[in-house]
């Protein structure tokens, strides 16, 4: 039975918390957060103000980061440091410069996990997308569409002010809403080329982060995406990721995988399980890549989203911002 811990008690913490709770892998031994009025958030449980403390007091084996992003490099790197094993909410990092560090930390601490929170990998439209794309049965992508059209009032900055911080933030819709499109679409994609990027703000909110992206991405084996993404939208739609091949579509919409044949005609293949609730666009997936990272903490697997597998969604964005502001096309080698 591993022992387990939570940093930081916010918003996405809800979803980690009853998987932790649930699974027959883990036990709950600890919880951390500067607010104390969260004491009584989790009954009976050990509550920290300081997560230095708390690996200090506590023996642990697995943490998991639920922060705001300018925090997640420096509590992992507590915890690796620590001996302990990590389940770090995404981003990696505010960007790919950080981003690095944490590649550079796994690297060097070869016996500690850090596996990142992708679990959109894990959905049950995607993987089956993916291994059809895989099977070569229609052909060579061709193309790659990622949108994702939310909204976010003012009041979501307002409440938690280091979302709209750049410093702290890294960004807006694109590392905190978008970001697991564009992990989806490398993974599909391969190796980028380059990329054209545009970024803006289209409410007056006041805040420092980008509202709404929008990119040209090209592949190195000839495909093309776009990505368009935005939290302007009158409410928060449904994501759209679509792959076109030689011999017809895969799309995914409303967490349904629909294929369109050369004829045009089109079929449902699969659906995904969803989350309850008003959050059910974050995916059901939490807790299988929870659980299977529990497993491969327990027989010492390798098979898991490592930080080297996260940086490229870093790089993404990175590449966009720049692009945007110098406006030019940026070519990927950069980062290499």
């Amino acid at each position: 039975m591993l022992k387990v811990a939570v940093i930081g008690l916010g918003d996405i913490s809800k979803i980690h918390l009853p998987v932790i709770e649930e699974s027959p892998n883990a036990e709950l031994v600890a919880v951390c957060d500067i607010d104390e009025t969260l004491k009584d958030m989790v009954p009976d449980v050990p509550f920290y103000t300081d997560y230095q403390e708390m690996l200090q007091s506590e023996s642990l084996d697995c943490v998991h980061i639920c922060l705001p992003h300018h925090l997640h490099y420096p509590a992992t790197k507590a915890c690796v440091e620590h001996g302990v094993h990590v389940f770090q909410e995404k981003p990696l990092a505010r960007n790919a410069e950080e981003g690095m560090f944490l590649v550079d930390l796994e690297e060097k601490h070869k016996d500690i996990k850090i596996c990142v929170s992708f679990q959109n990998r894990l959905n049950e439209t995607f993987m089956k997308l993916k291994e059809l794309v895989d099977s070569g049965e229609f052909g060579k992508v061709t193309g790659l569409k990622g949108l994702v059209t939310w909204f976010r009032p003012k009041s979501y900055y307002d409440e938690k002010p280091w979302r709209g911080v750049m410093r702290e933030a890294g960004g807006g819709v694109m590392i905190n809403q978008s970001i697991h499109t564009l992990d989806l679409m490398q993974l599909i994609g391969g190796e980028i080329n380059t990329i054209r990027g545009s970024v803006d703000n289209l409410f007056d909110y006041g805040y420092e982060v980008e509202d709404t992206a929008v990119a040209n991405i090209q592949f190195k084996n000839g495909a093309t995406g776009l990505f368009f993404a935005t939290v302007t939208n009158a409410t928060n739609s449904s994501v759209e990721f679509q792959v076109i091949l030689e011999k017809g579509k895969l799309t995914i919409k409303d967490s349904i995988l629909t294929k369109t044949n050369e004829d045009g005609t089109k079929e449902k293949i699969i659906e995904d399980e969803k989350l309850p609730g008003s959050k059910f666009y974050y995916g059901a997936s939490h807790s299988k890549l929870i659980n299977h990272f529990y497993s491969c903490i327990e027989q010492d697997s390798q098979d898991y989203i490592h930080a080297k597998d996260a940086q490229m969604s870093m790089e993404m964005i990175s590449a966009i911002r720049r692009s945007s502001e110098i406006k030019q096309i940026i070519p990927m080698e950069v980062y290499k």
